[in-house]
């Protein structure tokens, strides 16, 4: 089977560069850019789960046009607009579409644009970014890509995919109820984030202020109390389980989108609290601390435009 990732950024070149460590025929669609980077320095991998380096298979968009047989999609979410038109040009009839962006909005768009019967869901949990070097930088023992049909059970078509995965150095998971999973990932992601880009600091401060736990407590309240309003499949305990899993976490941890804001990069704020918001308008839902984090959120984008 053969395998394109857009990108091969923090979380692409990590997941698609473990398959093709292991030997999965894996094709990078980037930029001229990083292409150019890719061809004189490798795809090379810092992690806590071991060091590698590839000379991976790359095309730019337009380039070496054939159906794939797996997409994965890692792009952030206000690039995926940008990536639909390039991507379809690989999209054949038997093409599976794996998307790993945070939030839940997306799938909407690529059902819609590729066919139903051709995006599964999916999610990852991994600490990571892209050193000056282009180099990706993976920090936490966690490294999980979980996949799964949008309706949920197994079929042959991810049973197959379960092989082609397995041996794999990271933890690539089929899930019979992906959406219950990218839900939940949904709520915890747009806590974390939320936190740590309001506080400005890593999870380790923020469980230590004396409201940091019930402060993080509280968002994530309302936003299981916006995904409940909304239908959504998330379990009774969900968020004791996920404050539980806050208090795990490494003292230095931060949000991807905390790292984008260090950075100066765009953050996908409309895409995770502002879409909760629109939901929670349209159940009546009161959330307060959730319209101050995504109010945060605005006023870094305001700022980073004045500053362009």
């Amino acid at each position: 089977m053969k395998v394109l990732v857009l990108g091969a950024g923090a979380v692409g070149g990590y997941f698609g560069g473990r398959l093709a460590e292991r030997g999965v025929d894996v094709t990078f669609l980037v930029r001229e850019r990083r292409r150019q980077q890719l061809a004189e320095r490798g795809l090379v991998v810092h992690s806590v789960n071991g060091d590698f380096r590839i000379q991976p298979q790359v095309i730019v968009a337009g380039e070496g046009v054939q159906p794939y047989d797996v997409i994965l999609l890692s792009t952030k979410a206000y690039h995926l607009a940008d990536a639909i038109s390039p991507i379809a040009n690989y999209v054949g009839e038997q093409t599976v579409i794996i998307p790993l962006l945070n939030g839940i909005s997306h799938i909407g768009l690529l059902q819609e644009t590729f066919g139903a019967e051709r995006v599964l869901g999916g999610l990852c949990f991994i600490e990571t970014t892209l050193n000056e070097a282009g180099d990706v930088v993976q920090t936490s023992q966690v490294h999980d890509l979980v996949y799964g049909e949008w309706a949920g059970g197994r079929t042959p078509r991810v049973e197959a995919l379960e092989k082609l995965f397995a041996g794999a150095a990271a933890g690539f998971r089929l899930s019979e109820n992906i959406q219950q999973e990218m839900w939940h990932k949904y709520l915890f992601i747009t806590t974390l984030s939320g936190m740590t880009t309001l506080m400005n600091a890593a999870v380790g401060p923020i469980r230590e202020a004396a409201c940091g736990p019930e402060l993080t407590r509280q968002l994530a309240d309302e936003v299981a109390q916006v995904m409940r309003a909304a239908g959504a499949p998330i379990a009774d305990d969900i968020v004791d389980k996920q404050m539980q899993l806050f208090a795990k976490q490494g003292y230095g941890m931060k949000s991807s989108m905390l790292r984008d804001m260090e950075k100066g990069l765009p953050v996908e704020g409309e895409h995770l609290q502002g879409y909760l918001l629109k939901l929670a308008d349209a159940h009546g839902v009161d959330t307060p601390l959730l319209r101050i984090v995504y109010t945060n959120l605005k006023v870094y984008e305001i700022k980073r435009t004045e500053q362009q």
